[in-house]
């Protein structure tokens, strides 16, 4: 059973920076494609950001795009996401997602197809 726990969620200033970190335990982290979701109050969860296990094949929703990167640390099981510029509609329980399966490209952004999901963490943006 894979298990993810997300950190590095917090309170942040508009134009602030924070990075959160997902560390995965058990299973082959490093054949999973690991995406970032998050849900603002009152809303649907949507996708933020994924990478592919290969480290390449890297999407964003077009709201975080320059803003946001992504990127993974195979060795220590944790993939990020670093957040600069951060606006107050970033202010969401930001989870991350592990897909053990085979697609590929814009179906990543579906949250449908992911397998374990953290309990998430809360990012709140506000002066």
């Amino acid at each position: 059973q894979v298990q993810l726990v997300e950190s590095g969620g917090g309170l942040a200033q508009p134009g602030g920076s924070l990075r959160l970190s997902c560390a995965a335990s058990g299973g082959t982290f490093s054949t999973y494609n690991m995406g970032w979701f998050r849900q603002a109050p009152g809303k649907e969860r949507e996708f933020v950001a994924v990478i592919r296990w290969t480290g390449g094949n890297i999407y964003y929703t077009d709201s975080v795009k320059g803003r946001f990167t992504i990127s993974r640390d195979n060795a220590k099981n944790t993939v990020y996401l670093q957040m600069k510029s951060l606006k107050p509609e970033d202010t969401a329980s930001y989870y991350c997602a592990a897909y053990t399966g085979s697609v590929y490209g814009t179906m990543l952004t579906r949250q449908e197809v992911y397998d374990y999901w953290g309990q998430g963490t809360q990012v709140t943006v506000s002066s």
